[in-house]
């Protein structure tokens, strides 16, 4: 696993408003996410993810304008909010729950298919059969 991928929220809330602080002091205008999101290698997703939960915190602002939609940094100190612990391990125990299902749902599907084969074959073994019958009726007169 990537380090960027192990850092809890508290941790990549940190590395985000920095980068925009970075960014807004190299380029002396506001960066958007993408910008912030190549800096610090992360993907648009993960990006996108910490800058809404930023926002929703307070810590930074996404305004709308003509060049598109720019991050500034509000309040820094609502990082703070975010717990510390690693969110991470509940994520992937939660990935783990679903891929678990998601198999148990595939080999039901699978033993369904498998029942329905069965099936078909045995009624066109008894079809097969009947059809014999009929033949051997038919020629015996």
């Amino acid at each position: 696993m990537d380090t960027k991928e192990t850092l809890s929220l508290y941790d990549s809330a940190h590395l985000f408003t920095a980068a925009v602080r970075l960014l807004t002091y190299q380029d002396q205008s506001p960066p958007d996410i993408d910008q912030v999101c190549d800096l610090l290698k992360l993907s648009k997703e993960r990006g996108g993810f910490i800058c809404r939960r930023l926002e929703e915190l307070g810590a930074l602002e996404a305004v709308e304008g003509a060049y598109g939609l720019r991050l500034f940094v509000r309040d820094h100190l609502k990082i703070e909010s975010i717990p510390q612990e690693d969110t991470q391990d509940r994520l992937q125990d939660e990935l783990h729950k679903f891929q678990a299902a998601q198999k148990g749902v595939a080999s039901r599907i699978e033993s369904m298919r498998a029942d329905q084969k069965k099936k078909k074959k045995s009624l066109f073994e008894e079809m097969e059969k009947k059809l014999r019958a009929e033949i051997e009726k038919k020629k015996s007169p």
